[in-house]
């Protein structure tokens, strides 16, 4: 299934209208809050059964969000208005938590598959969806301005002569919980900077204002969240999520080198974390 840049933007657009501001990005609701909604999920997913005769539907909810209804094919997860015409490829995000809730909803779907990097979204029929079918939602990695970022909102830890590597990360992502193991053992200078993309916000500010942030941090990736820490100034951690936004990091883990601003986007084995570091693609 091809899906075209003026599709796209007219699902979305037609999304928002019909959920008076709602649809696509969720400003007033928690994750668990549902939606008031009179879209009927029967009919939709018989519109479906039309349009996709293919796809073996799994579930249609039209009761989180206003306007559209979550669908999910297996391990595949889109939204539609509720004609079932628009088709939607992209992220819901809760404005309020702070909370990706197509993420969330993927590791519920899939608790295996953390979406490391940058999402794919999958079409409806498990076809992978090129960038340039979805530019608004999927952008390539390009380098980026760190001195945009203040000094704070960093955890610093690693040998100070070992070459840096600043790591945007989430303490439910488990691919960030391995890759800082493997940071560690190879003896690199880390600058990691947490993100809420699962909503894991206050645990961030609960490691961010530990009294041992650094060990607070291994402890968090071990499941062992501080408590009772400290009120801080967190203002860092908004920038680390202002910074993320602006420039696309929809997932996590997220590697930065700082001498020239090259990003790696997923969890990255060893040699390549080591080649990364000193100036090689990382690949």
């Amino acid at each position: 299934m091809n899906v075209n840049r003026t599709m796209v933007a007219i699902a979305i657009a037609a999304a928002l209208v019909a959920g008076a501001g709602g649809g696509v990005l969720a400003t007033g609701m928690s994750a668990s809050a549902k939606a008031p909604s009179h879209l009927d999920p029967t009919q939709v997913a018989a519109s479906l059964a039309q349009r996709l005769p293919k796809t073996k539907i799994t579930h249609v909810d039209c009761g989180k969000f206003a306007g559209i209804c979550e669908v999910t094919a297996g391990s595949n997860l889109f939204y539609v208005d509720g004609t079932a015409r628009y088709l939607i490829l992209g992220r819901v995000y809760d404005m309020q938590t702070r909370q990706d809730l197509t993420a969330a909803r993927l590791l519920q779907l899939s608790p295996d598959s953390l979406l490391a990097g940058a999402a794919k979204a999958d079409g409806p029929d498990g076809e992978s969806v090129s960038d340039s079918e979805t530019p608004a939602l999927v952008e390539a990695a390009k380098p980026v301005n760190l001195a945009r970022l203040p000094k704070a909102g960093a955890i610093r830890w690693g040998p100070a002569a070992g070459a840096k590597l600043v790591v945007f990360t989430d303490f439910h992502c488990g691919y960030c919980r391995a890759m800082s193991g493997e940071l560690e053992k190879l003896g690199l200078q880390v600058e990691e900077r947490p993100i809420s993309i699962l909503g894991t916000r206050k645990i961030s500010e609960a490691v961010y204002c530990a009294h041992d942030p650094v060990k607070a941090l291994h402890g968090a990736y071990a499941g062992d969240v501080p408590a009772g820490s400290p009120k801080c100034d967190t203002s860092g951690l908004d920038a680390n999520e202002r910074f993320a936004r602006d420039n696309g990091f929809n997932g996590t883990p997220v590697i930065v080198r700082p001498s020239d601003g090259a990003v790696l986007q997923g969890y990255r084995p060893p040699e390549a974390l080591v080649a990364f570091a000193k100036g090689g693609r990382g690949a």
